[in-house]
């Protein structure tokens, strides 16, 4: 029997996407939820399974194409031909279940249907029950990483199948060539990735649409590196996870939007939408471009809770493993480009949203305190805001409030 490969549901905001690799070709044995091909949106790159056992007949789009939801991609071929042609290559590999335990996945359906193709695969080629394994994705999602982790804890029987994990899907964009000869003058010219291009339209959007205004200030974080060095021995042993800053940073900031709730709203035509919760963008730097997933309702979350969301979103960005949900919505976002040296900056608005917090390079630098010269790590803040609803003072009011919060962290603490 014949089956038509076609393009998944896109979201509403995404119009269309890009074919950018083929992992099968005409011929090739296909398994059940493996990978035929990646396609690329705006935000994220999605997967496109196969629906069942069979050989790839026909590919009907090359890559580089621009696909629309529900367009036909490929057909492959069902059945007892199929199914004879792919177990020689099954017979092959070490990671095949033995005979009456491949169905073991399945019972697990009720959960296994909220889990991405990559991970199913992984579950089900090493005959594992999903609700076994702890998930640390959004919502209780089970990540590849979770699979990855709990398959290198597993106590080995015998001889272990070997686990390969799928490889992250590579960035579309070329890399430079290798430097010319001396005195060369080659030049290259290279198309951007959808999400360069995305990116792109959106910065200047953001700068046509809005009245962009940045004001500074700087912290001194000496109470916040005390308190961090007091405790993340311990509190890495009880919750698993490091303590970084920026836990600190979207406490502070979030202890701070409630005061000048202006700017956690947005514009929409001639009204001002104040949001009444608070669901913050973390920027991650990754191959493709900067990806911002948003970490709902961080507001009710512990200082623990933040670091190991912020930590799954950006291994899974670097992955490429987010999901299109995951990058959606957000009233308000933090970037740190202290990570790569900054010392000062001027961030861009993530429109619709009204303000984006920098934070930079941490620097020990001779302060003032209390008549007398000391060394103190030091960060530069900066806060770019839409002047047509933030207003100068507000704006600078924030800034003090997180700068107040992170020299005294146990207000944070105490809702001081």
């Amino acid at each position: 029997m014949s089956t038509e490969i076609r393009v998944p549901q896109l979201p509403e905001s995404v119009a269309d996407a890009t074919l950018v690799a083929w992992h099968k070709q005409p011929g090739d044995p296909i398994r059940r939820d493996e990978n035929l091909a990646d396609l690329e949106t705006d935000k994220v790159v999605l997967e496109v399974p196969a629906p069942a056992n069979g050989i790839v007949r026909e590919i009907r789009v090359q890559s580089g194409a621009v696909v629309t939801s529900g367009q036909v991609l490929a057909v492959i071929e069902e059945g007892a031909a199929a199914a004879a042609a792919a177990k020689p290559a099954a017979a092959a590999s070490p990671a095949v279940a033995p005979k009456g335990a491949a169905r073991s996945a399945p019972a697990e359906e009720g959960k296994d249907g909220r889990l991405s193709p990559s991970v199913r695969r992984l579950v089900e080629e090493n005959q594992l029950n999903p609700a076994a394994i702890p998930a640390s994705g959004r919502d209780g999602r089970l990540t590849k990483s979770d699979v990855v982790d709990y398959l290198g804890k597993k106590p080995a029987a015998g001889a272990p199948p070997a686990v390969v994990p799928a490889a992250p899907a590579p960035p579309v964009q070329t890399r430079a060539p290798k430097p010319a000869a001396p005195g060369a003058r080659s030049e290259q010219r290279v198309a951007m990735t959808r999400l360069r291009a995305r990116i792109a339209q959106r910065l200047l959007e953001a700068q046509a649409s809005q009245a962009l205004l940045t004001t500074f200030n700087e912290v001194d974080l000496t109470a916040t590196q005390e308190l961090r060095a007091r405790y993340k021995e311990r509190f890495e042993k009880v919750h698993g996870v490091k303590l970084g800053f920026m836990s600190f940073f979207v406490k502070a900031a979030i202890e701070a939007l409630k005061k000048y709730p202006v700017l956690n709203a947005s514009v929409d035509g001639n009204d001002i939408v104040y949001h009444e919760y608070y669901d913050i963008g973390v920027a991650v730097s990754t191959d493709r471009g900067l990806i911002v997933p948003i970490v709902r309702d961080a507001d009710t979350k512990s200082f623990a809770a933040l670091e190991k969301e912020i930590a799954d979103y950006a291994r899974a960005a670097r992955e490429g493993t987010l999901a299109i949900e995951d990058l959606t919505g957000g009233t308000f976002t933090i970037t740190n480009g202290g990570v790569f040296g900054s010392l000062m900056s001027t961030p861009i608005v993530n429109a619709p949203q009204s303000a984006i917090l920098g934070m930079h390079k941490i620097q020990d630098r001779p302060m003032v305190v209390n008549g007398q010269v000391a060394v103190r790590p030091m960060m530069y803040l900066a806060v770019t805001y839409d002047h047509r609803i933030i207003d100068g003072r507000e704006a600078v009011q924030f800034l003090v409030s997180i700068k107040e919060a992170l020299e005294d962290p146990g207000r944070m603490l105490l809702g001081l």
